[in-house]
């Protein structure tokens, strides 16, 4: 079972990977530097729609397999229309 912790990990390695401060991949995602360090953190109330915009801004897909075994991919939302 995945855990807010796992995403903040991978999301904290992706952004150290491509070499990016916090500020700016929350700049470049359009969230606020706390939401990011919180994000990295795994605080499990994050909103979706801006865990989204920085998994897009890393250049990072989610993917959702139902029960079945059917993968589905998620799209973030695009810049100005909110969820």
């Amino acid at each position: 079972m995945m855990h807010s912790t796992h995403i903040g990990a991978i999301i904290r390695e992706e952004r150290k990977l491509l070499g990016l401060r916090q500020d700016e991949l929350a700049a470049a995602s359009g969230v606020g530097l706390r939401f990011l360090v919180e994000l990295e953190r795994g605080k499990p109330t994050v909103q979706l729609d801006k865990v989204l915009a920085v998994l897009e801004a890393l250049g990072c897909d989610l993917d959702v397999r139902t029960p079945e075994g059917v993968t589905m991919k998620v799209v973030a939302p695009q810049s100005g229309q909110g969820a």
